[in-house]
């Protein structure tokens, strides 16, 4: 079936079958931020101006540009391959050989289904195996691969098999526990809705290591 089948899109729904890997054209580079953001915006009038819109009108002429911007410097921009955060590792000087975590990272992304935002936080926690990465990389890791069009099962992915071949070991874990806008405000509509991803790795995949770290995510850490 073609994609652009109503039945087969109505039949693959919500289904989040896909690789890890992002499916990006081959030519998704070729193209200047600018001559992205006149295509789009070309579209967004397109939409507007088929909605029945004014567009001329002093509150939604500028509404095209204003998304295009949004979406290729903002909420799309970790799509952009120069914009993935250097990854500089450390050795591990202080010996610690316990998890490290960081949780409550702030997540912001789109689903790609419906383009409505996920809004949620990532927990993330390594066990060095000799090399080590600053605090705040952790973060930028779990942003950059949230600003796109995403599902939630390959973003929780991502981050995991990211940090492994930066860290150089398996022993990563990452928890995401998100509001999808596409649940919470159309379809079924339901505002309490939540959706909690997973992905284990290397030692994490001990249930005792595993509970550990759970636990430590649940601790209240609310200091300020």
């Amino acid at each position: 079936m073609s994609c652009k089948d109503d039945k087969h899109i109505d039949a693959v729904g919500d289904a989040h079958a896909g690789s890890v890997h992002y499916p990006l054209r081959p030519d998704a580079f070729e193209l200047s931020d600018e001559e992205k953001i006149e295509r789009i915006a070309a579209h967004v009038k397109g939409i507007l101006d088929t909605l029945g819109l004014d567009t001329t009108d002093d509150s939604l002429c500028g509404t095209p540009r204003r998304v295009a911007k949004m979406y290729v410097k903002e909420i799309f921009r970790g799509l952009k391959p120069e914009n993935r955060p250097s990854m500089s590792t450390f050795e591990n000087k202080y010996k610690y050989g316990q998890m490290l975590v960081e949780k409550n990272i702030r997540v912001f992304s789109t689903c790609e289904h419906h383009l409505l935002p996920i809004v949620g936080f990532a927990h993330v926690a390594y066990i060095s195996s000799g090399r080590v990465v600053g605090l705040s990389k952790l973060n930028r890791i779990v942003d950059y691969f949230s600003r796109r069009p995403q599902v939630q099962e390959r973003l929780t992915r991502q981050i995991v098999e990211f940090l492994k071949a930066t860290l150089q070991t398996e022993d990563v874990a990452c928890v995401i526990d998100a509001k999808h806008l596409c649940v919470n405000t159309r379809g079924v509509q339901h505002p309490e809705s939540a959706t909690v991803t997973a992905e284990f790795g290397g030692k994490f995949k001990d249930p005792e290591v595993r509970k550990e770290f759970l636990r430590y995510i649940q601790m209240d850490t609310d200091y300020f």
